[in-house]
Formats: C-alpha cells, structure tokens, sequence
C-alpha cells in the first residue's frame, strides 16, 4: 500500500524549481555576454564598411584632382562637393579640400565618432 506524504511531494517540487532557476541563470549568464559581442562585431563591421565607402570615394575623387581637375580651384580650404552615389552610405560629414603651392589634400571628416573615421588622400603637384 502507497501512502500519501504532501510534504515529499513539496520538497521535490521545490528542488525542480530550485534547479530550473539555476539553469536559467546559467543560460542568461552564458547569452548576455554572446550577445554583447555580436552586437559589437556588428557595430564594428559597420565601422569598416563606412570607412571603406569613404575610401573608395576619396580615391576616385582624387585621381580626377590629381590629373589636373585641381586647377579649377583657388589656393585654400574648402568644402568639396561629390557627385558619387556611394555617398548615401556614409554617415553625415564633411568633404574637405586644400589646395596649396604644391600639395592637393582631399579627406572626409565624419560628424560622428565610431563610424569608420577620416580619410585623407595627398597628392603633390608641380
């Protein structure tokens, strides 16, 4: 004959539930910091990508300067107006251009920190 006993049934609901915590401790404890990471990798690729973006259209922008499109502007620093679509890819800054008796300078300031960062290019000119 079984007999009914309440309070093992107790004590052992209470040891699954003590254990069922602990293992959702663990759990968080191992993702929190997992997502963490992928949240910054990703923030990081985006960083790459931008600055690559800004590369690539500084250099196109500057072989046309270099091969004498610098002649169209005075001595001086000036914003610098591109035409590249590439652009809508980039965060909010600034092209800048400087040209002095012997150096064209083309480079890209972003407005913000942690997105790819400036890009400069120099070319010397006779």
């Amino acid at each position: 004959m079984v007999t009914f006993n309440p309070t093992r049934r107790s004590r052992e609901r209470g040891a699954l539930l003590t254990e069922l915590l602990v293992a959702m401790a663990l759990l968080v404890g191992a993702l929190l910091p997992l997502a963490y990471s992928i949240a910054s990798e990703r923030r990081l690729a985006r960083a790459y990508y931008q600055r690559a973006v800004a590369m690539a259209v500084v250099d196109g922008e500057m072989e046309v300067l270099a091969a004498g499109g610098w002649r169209a502007f005075t001595p001086g620093t000036r914003e610098y107006l591109v035409q590249a679509g590439a652009i809508t890819n980039l965060p909010p800054g600034t092209f800048l251009l400087t040209i002095d008796e012997r150096v064209v300078r083309l480079e890209w300031k972003p407005a913000v920190k942690q997105h790819g960062g400036g890009v400069v290019r120099e070319v010397t000119i006779k």
